[in-house]
């Protein structure tokens, strides 16, 4: 295969994946990892792709479009539910504080709530506050501020007050990417600094992300890598973003069987 003809293949892969890393575009084209960041190189002057530590990521996956909360329900639900199951074995005793950042895979956690776990809740999400409030083991702490009708959560200063005089004992954060150069990202500053209070007043925080959402690098960042302790994230990781995040001190857990 002239270099050529392994570009252009890696663009479509990695367009039609929605990602792919150096070792294992080295592994299917049967070359060097130098060679494919050099290949990768060509194809971002290019505009075709746009690199990312340890791979690449299509040129689409860098924006500050934002999907609505609808749109979200659906893509890839069924990864969701299994990652909320998982993300259940997390959940502390009663007596605790647990807070559900605003998302469609957190909303599935809350969903999953023994009815008999005595919990204090916190969340500035209006779709979770709805369902938790009409469980009688829940303490609701709604955090207040402007709803974005777009994903239905209250930001803005209000709920930063809120969040900076709390302590809670495990946090499920949602994210629109994550790598180890960029951190948690999201396109919308409002929300990441809601999401970076959040992590914050965490004592344990728990990242849930399908792996569509690995390597991908969204406008703002509101976490190091650093920050979290466990991600929960569906069989479709590859073993290298696996291997960097584990590294990072991330506990990854595997929603549905190993990848």
């Amino acid at each position: 295969m002239y270099a050529e003809e392994r570009q252009q293949a890696i663009a479509a892969r990695v367009l039609s994946q929605g990602r792919a890393s150096v070792a294992e575009l080295a592994q299917a084209y049967d070359v060097t990892t130098e060679t494919v960041r050099r290949d990768l190189a060509v194809l971002d002057r290019a505009g075709l792709v746009r690199r990312v530590h340890g791979g690449a990521v299509p040129v689409r996956a860098l924006h500050v479009v934002e999907p609505g909360i609808d749109e979200r329900e659906t893509t890839r639900a069924d990864y969701k539910e299994a990652i909320a199951r998982a993300a259940t074995e997390f959940l502390p005793l009663s007596g605790a504080t647990v807070l559900f950042d605003a998302g469609t895979t957190t909303a599935r956690v809350a969903a999953m709530l023994p009815a008999d776990r005595e919990l204090v809740a916190v969340t500035n999400s209006v779709p979770i506050a709805a369902r938790l409030a009409a469980m009688p083991s829940i303490t609701l702490q709604l955090l207040g501020g402007r709803v974005r009708g777009l994903t239905q959560a209250a930001v803005g200063e209000p709920v930063l007050r809120a969040l900076n005089t709390m302590r809670v004992d495990i946090a499920f954060i949602g994210t629109n990417g994550i790598t180890v150069r960029h951190g948690l990202s999201t396109p919308d500053s409002d929300e990441a600094a809601v999401k970076r209070a959040m992590v914050r007043c965490a004592n344990y925080v728990v990242v849930l992300a399908d792996s569509s959402k690995i390597g991908r690098e969204e406008f703002v960042s509101f976490a190091h890598t650093a920050s979290v302790d466990a991600l929960i994230t569906d069989r479709e990781i590859s073993a290298a973003d696996r291997a960097a995040l584990t590294e990072q001190g991330i506990e990854v857990v595997v929603a549905g069987g190993e990848s």
